[in-house]
């Protein structure tokens, strides 16, 4: 008997998918600061127990801040393993609850300004791993017309497909065919989502370039898809705010450079960029994520010792 679903009909969930379903629902149904102090308490966790999250953010915070001693970087990677698990945590909420009532969890906002659009022309918004990155991207999607990339997920994918597009927005694959509907989105003078910060395939477009002063493989989409539209490329991004009070938006212009004919120079600007975002709140970047993995010379990457 043939196991595949039929042309139309979406298979059932297997028992991973349902128990990620059931666990992203319970905690929705959460006050928001007590997701937040949940956050804190599995963070805590993950500082008494090996695991390669802690190890890979000690190593990205040595790497990017050479001039820390051992234990001024064992601090801050302390606070933030303990933020990156509260953006684990406040998940569930911001991709299930109304988009109203994550709206209302804005508080402050900076620069929005810059998320106007001219007239008849596209705008490139770039939402980095910092902070609260679902609440950026659902907070554009309610301005206008928004296209985001999107790269599937290998647990709960229909969630946070459909959660992610309730207020609108178009999520396209991280293909050819996505990229070509990126470009016509642009066209139609739509905004378009990026996270720019993750290391892409090394048969794509892409240089190295330095963030923090290391060479990191670095995407030459957004400077590729400024240059053919003439787009305007701004950072935007949720700082969490203290004691579960919710968030701070902040948008940022792009550094000079990122629409640069020379493909280092565009890839630097694009780097700039992401660690201008990081100075504001950098305890609520995700440190433990393998930045460098892809090195220059072809060597192994620097993620290696005990947990």
């Amino acid at each position: 008997m043939n196991d595949t679903a039929a042309p139309g009909r979406r298979q059932a969930p297997g028992w991973q998918e349902w128990t990620v379903l059931q666990l992203a629902k319970l905690i929705s149904r959460l006050p928001f600061g007590f997701s937040q102090g949940l956050g804190w308490f599995l963070g805590t966790l993950l500082l008494y127990i090996p695991n390669k999250q802690r190890r890979n953010a000690l190593i990205n915070l040595r790497l990017c801040h050479p001039d820390w001693s051992g234990a001024e970087a064992r601090r801050f990677r302390d606070q933030a393993l303990r933020e990156e698990a509260k953006t684990f945590a406040e998940i569930s909420y911001l991709l299930l609850r109304p988009v109203s009532q994550v709206m209302s969890l804005i508080r402050e906002t900076q620069g929005l300004e810059l998320l106007e659009r001219k007239e008849g022309q596209g705008l490139i918004v770039l939402s980095p791993h910092l902070g609260a990155w679902e609440m950026a991207g659902l907070f554009l999607s309610t301005r206008g017309p928004t296209t985001t990339l999107y790269k599937p997920q290998p647990l709960g994918d229909d969630l946070v497909r459909r959660a992610r597009g309730r207020a609108g927005a178009l999520l396209v694959p991280t293909d050819q065919t996505g990229i070509r509907r990126l470009l016509q989105g642009l066209k139609r003078g739509e905004y378009l989502g990026i996270l720019p910060d993750q290391e892409p395939k090394e048969n794509k477009g892409c240089v190295f370039a330095p963030f923090f002063g290391v060479p990191a493989l670095t995407m030459l989409l957004v400077n590729r898809l400024a240059r053919k539209t003439g787009s305007a490329v701004v950072f935007l991004f949720a700082r969490r705010l203290p004691g579960g009070r919710g968030f701070a938006l902040h948008c940022l212009e792009a550094p000079e450079g990122v629409d640069s004919a020379d493909e280092f120079e565009a890839a630097s600007a694009l780097n700039r960029g992401v660690e201008a975002c990081i100075a504001l709140c950098p305890e609520q970047y995700v440190w433990s994520y393998k930045r460098f993995r892809t090195r220059p010379d072809g060597g192994p990457h620097p993620y290696h010792g005990p947990l």
